[in-house]
């Protein structure tokens, strides 16, 4: 990928991990972790921006001082400090993740194969592997369907606006997989793959670019769910980002998840609101959004939806204000 300045993002409340520190060396990337309550006092690890609990309270960001502590929506204060030092892309990623030799985005301007089906949720890891398994935030509906991606995939001149990649190993998937089969996944090697606009697929903040003219989209809901957060992210950013040209792209694992210790049944009481929600949001939001406005305005009628619809409270809407606020700020 071109060489403009690019930002990881981590959030992590341990000692630096083998993970951490494999970012840390990659050339022509700057990472900053962001730490929490929980996080080492001491906490250091060579060519890192750290943020402690401490530096996070001196920000100028009307953000940090509305952001609950002990939680993973803080990485937002990692995104602001990207944002505010000129990143022309940031990545999230997490310090579970490792990243593999590979370890790259493509360009977001080029051709690509791309998935011009039917409108609606397509479970991507069909793509690469034969093993039945689907990402988290596929409706339960779904899982067993066939989406038969080859079939309408062609070669076609793509703007990316927001690349996924995948995770090896232990991928992306939710506690009902974990608590039936929980068989590690091993991804293809296949190339990326575009999906055309009014195709939907979840996608999370393990290992994932966005481009700056999105930035705006980075905003993770601190009102719902730990599970859910990232996965309702970007089922609004899908449609929003539709209206000004750009689409979601895919690309094989390039890490391997090691995944950091979870009790299953939490992480499925704690995906219930996911279930039960996303398989209405990108049509709620669909509905209240227009290429007419601005990223920022839209973000923020997409969640004014959601709040009526009962999917977010009131708290989550005065969050994204100070978000906004800081975004503009800083652009």
């Amino acid at each position: 990928m071109e060489s403009l300045k690019k930002a990881i993002v981590i959030t992590s409340i341990f000692e630096p991990t083998e993970a951490v520190v494999s970012f840390s060396k990659l050339s022509d990337y700057h990472l900053i972790v962001v730490g929490d309550k929980k996080s080492p006092q001491n906490w250091h690890c060579d060519n890192v921006e750290y943020l402690s609990v401490d530096r996070q309270e001196t920000l100028p960001y009307q953000l940090s001082k509305v952001l609950p502590f002990n939680h993973y929506c803080r990485k937002m204060l990692g995104y602001l400090a990207a944002i505010g030092q000129k990143a022309a892309y940031i990545i999230d990623t997490d310090d579970d993740n490792y990243p593999k030799g590979n370890w790259d985005f493509p360009v977001f301007e080029s051709e690509f194969d791309m998935i011009d089906g039917p409108a609606g949720f397509v479970n991507i890891y069909q793509y690469y592997t034969k093993q039945k398994i689907w990402p988290r935030g596929l409706p339960l509906d779904l899982i067993n369907t066939d989406f038969q991606i080859e079939k309408f995939t062609s070669r076609q001149n793509c703007n990316v606006g927001i690349w996924q990649g995948l995770a090896d190993e232990d991928p992306d998937v939710d506690a009902i997989y974990r608590l039936t089969d929980n068989t590690p996944c091993y991804f293809d090697d296949k190339p990326p793959i575009v999906l055309n606009r009014g195709t939907v697929c979840p996608f999370n903040t393990q290992n994932t670019i966005i481009r700056k003219e999105l930035f705006a989209l980075l905003y993770l809901p601190t009102y719902v769910t730990f599970r859910f957060t990232d996965i309702l992210r970007g089922l609004v950013a899908q449609p929003v980002m539709w209206l000004y040209g750009y689409q979601l792209g895919f690309i094989n694992a390039t890490v391997v998840q090691k995944r950091n210790l979870h009790n299953y049944m939490d992480d499925f009481t704690s995906e219930i609101p996911m279930y039960q929600h996303c398989n209405k949001i990108v049509d709620l939001v669909t509905t209240v959004i227009s290429a007419d406005n601005t990223v920022e305005v839209n973000l923020l009628n997409a969640y004014k939806a959601l709040l009526e619809n009962n999917i977010v409270c009131e708290k989550e809407i005065i969050t994204l204000e100070s978000w906004l606020a800081d975004i503009t700020s800083l652009q």
